[in-house]
């Protein structure tokens, strides 16, 4: 069964790989939310922890899965006389625009961080309930997630060139571990939300649903990055940069400082290293 299932998914299409790979991370977010059935609190050394862990796991995707490769990308293009473009030049403009891209929805759209008082949501003002802005802000966290999972599995699909020369810059395992990587980190951050959604007074049903609904960006936008990288492959060290660019914007400014308010942070820090490791780990070893 579990071989037809591989075999199945292997041969897909790019655009429905990168779909099923953010169903999963998606998934994950939601059996993390689902442990506010079983739990009335939650502590805040664990939730610190956690958080370090996601920056962890998104600071190693961004290098190992999605800036490493890009440059790669340009210098075998170099090699091959089809560009002469530093090597350093399109991961740079494409990880600049990426946390541009972010720090523009950062401004715009209406979030509000955790344990804050409604009185300081970002974005533009609004009279939405603080519900909706927690959740918003976890939201934006998953958008540079899911666009990075899209993007490695639309790289899969590289210029037959590469393919010819059996140049194995872009593998479905290292999509794959890019995928488990994020999945992994999506679990405790599912519960994040649900939690204080819970400690409000709403019901723990009410609690996971918008929990999981915080990564229904993530399928959402894996599949617009596979589109993208598939319509126009040239931008393809860009979208790598660019969603690489994105998730260190929200690592620095949102998870890493949210991790160290609750007075935890030599845990955080622990948790972040860990988080590092184990995204490192899963690129390594499946790529």
């Amino acid at each position: 069964m579990i071989e037809t299932v591989k075999f199945w998914f292997v041969n897909q299409n790019p655009i429905i790989q990168a779909l099923f790979a953010g169903l999963f991370t998606w998934f994950i977010t939601a059996i993390g939310s689902g442990l506010v059935f079983f739990f009335n609190s939650s502590h805040r050394k664990a939730l610190d922890i956690s958080l370090g862990f996601t920056g962890g796991v998104m600071i190693a995707a961004s290098f190992w899965s999605l800036l490493a490769p890009a440059i790669e990308y340009v210098e075998m293009q170099k090699e091959l006389g089809l560009t002469n473009m530093p090597s350093w030049l399109a991961p740079t403009i494409g990880f600049f625009l990426g946390a541009l891209f972010l720090f523009g929805l950062d401004k715009i759209i209406p979030h509000l961080h955790m344990f804050e008082k409604k009185t300081n949501a970002e974005g533009v003002n609004t009279k939405w309930q603080k519900t909706i802005l927690l959740v918003l802000a976890i939201a934006m966290h998953n958008i540079p997630e899911g666009l990075a999972v899209g993007v490695a599995f639309g790289a899969i699909a590289s210029p037959e060139i590469v393919n010819n020369l059996n140049i194995e810059i872009f593998t479905l395992g290292s999509a794959i571990a890019l995928a488990i990587g994020i999945g992994i980190q999506n679990f405790p951050e599912g519960f994040a939300v649900s939690m204080p959604l819970r400690r409000q007074g709403m019901s723990k049903f009410k609690s996971w649903q918008w929990g999981q609904l915080s990564a229904i960006v993530e399928p959402i936008f894996a599949v617009i990055g596979a589109a993208i990288v598939l319509q126009v492959l040239p931008i393809l060290p860009y979208a790598l940069a660019f969603a690489a660019g994105a998730m260190i914007f929200i690592v620095v400014e949102e998870v890493i400082p949210e991790s160290q308010k609750g007075g935890n942070t030599d845990l955080a820090t622990m948790g972040l290293i860990a988080g590092f490791i184990v995204m490192m780990g899963l690129d390594v070893g499946l790529g």
